[in-house]
């Protein structure tokens, strides 16, 4: 089918312009986005028609009572989008897009786990922290063998890079500590990215910079000439990763449609979990992992607000930081309207975006 396809592009050359990332990652993006507004009705329909509704704990956050029984699982739209548009417009035999696609499935299917336990037990408790914590760290062994094992990925992974500096801080840190490092960036990603799910578009629309944001240094590291003037690792193939993210942020955007307040649905952790495994996946693979803690600092906030809650809490008897954790309910106790948190968080969210393309020609 490939060689026919080739033949027909070199007699008609107009064809020759899907070969282009560039082309690809728009045409990727647009066609996530449209799925999403299309299939984004009947998702809805069929999430109420089969009662999966949102619960919520009014006793912690009475003024989100209004949002009882709202469609939850919607993440399911997001992860067919991601699908259908990366096998249409990304190399299906790309090692960089098959694992990435496999890690946002698997962390959607860890997290469909855990909103079904909810919606069974009719409470907004599911699976354990454990037991989440277990699934995540497991597909973290399985992504250091494929790396591993990969040729392209084999030396890259096993280095070290932060921002600013031209060569990796660490050249080896074998493999222990890489394991280290990718179960830190998928289990830290993932929650970050649930933990900010907690108002009306904050989550899917912070994903939507983060996405465009990787998508600039994926296609970068990819193009040998643009890492060497950027002074980044260089890692062949890695540039499909560009139509990746570019379908993660048209399928943000194509959600967002429906999950703008008053949100008509929710993507519940079956789509939080998929995210941020996916934003995970792409930092990891670009070696830009510490590099996801500027870009994606709106979701550090969040966890962040959560652990000083809880370790204040504990250490210092019973006391708060926040008036609520995480700290988006914070800004809500101190009288800020819903959409206004979401705006402006969206706004830092773009910031830190930028703050992040601007540290890859300050080396």
């Amino acid at each position: 089918m490939l060689f026919y396809l080739s033949l027909f592009e070199e007699q008609f050359s107009p064809l020759r312009v899907f070969q282009y990332i560039t082309v690809r990652t728009v045409a990727g993006a647009g066609t996530a986005f449209l799925i999403c507004i299309m299939l984004g009705p009947w998702m809805i329909r069929l999430l109420r028609q089969f009662k999966i509704g949102q619960h919520v704990r009014t006793e912690d956050a009475p003024a989100h009572e209004h949002k009882q029984g709202t469609p939850t699982m919607g993440g399911l739209l997001i992860i067919a989008a991601m699908v259908v548009s990366c096998l249409l417009w990304a190399k299906p035999t790309s090692f960089f897009v098959q694992l990435s696609l496999a890690t946002m499935c698997y962390m959607g299917a860890v997290g469909f786990w855990d909103d079904y336990a909810k919606l069974r037990r009719k409470n907004s408790k599911g699976m354990s922290g454990k037991g989440k914590l277990l699934l995540q760290s497991l597909w973290a062994v399985v992504v250091v063998v494929a790396l591993f094992s990969n040729p392209d990925t084999a030396e890259h992974v096993r280095s070290f890079m932060v921002p600013f500096l031209k060569t990796p801080l660490i050249r080896d840190m074998g493999i222990m500590l890489a394991f280290l490092l990718v179960v830190i960036v998928v289990v830290g990603a993932t929650n970050a990215v649930n933990l900010t799910d907690g108002l009306d578009g904050l989550a899917i629309g912070c994903t939507s910079s983060v996405a465009l944001s990787y998508l600039v240094m994926a296609y970068a590291t990819g193009h040998i000439h643009f890492a060497e003037y950027l002074y980044i690792p260089y890692i062949k193939g890695a540039g499909e990763l560009a139509v990746f993210c570019g379908c993660l942020a048209g399928a943000s955007l194509g959600f967002l449609w429906y999950n703008c307040h008053p949100a008509q649905v929710f993507m519940g952790d079956t789509g939080s979990l998929a995210i941020g495994g996916a934003i995970a996946m792409v930092a990891i693979l670009i070696k830009q992992e510490v590099l996801l803690v500027v870009v994606g600092g709106v979701f550090v906030m969040e966890a962040v607000s959560v652990i000083l809650q809880v370790a204040s809490f504990k250490l210092r008897g019973g006391k708060r930081i926040f008036k609520m954790a995480p700290i988006h309910h914070h800004f809500e106790e101190l009288k800020w309207s819903e959409t206004q948190v979401t705006i402006r968080f969206w706004i830092l969210s773009i910031i830190f975006a930028l703050l992040g393309l601007l540290t890859l020609k300050i080396r």
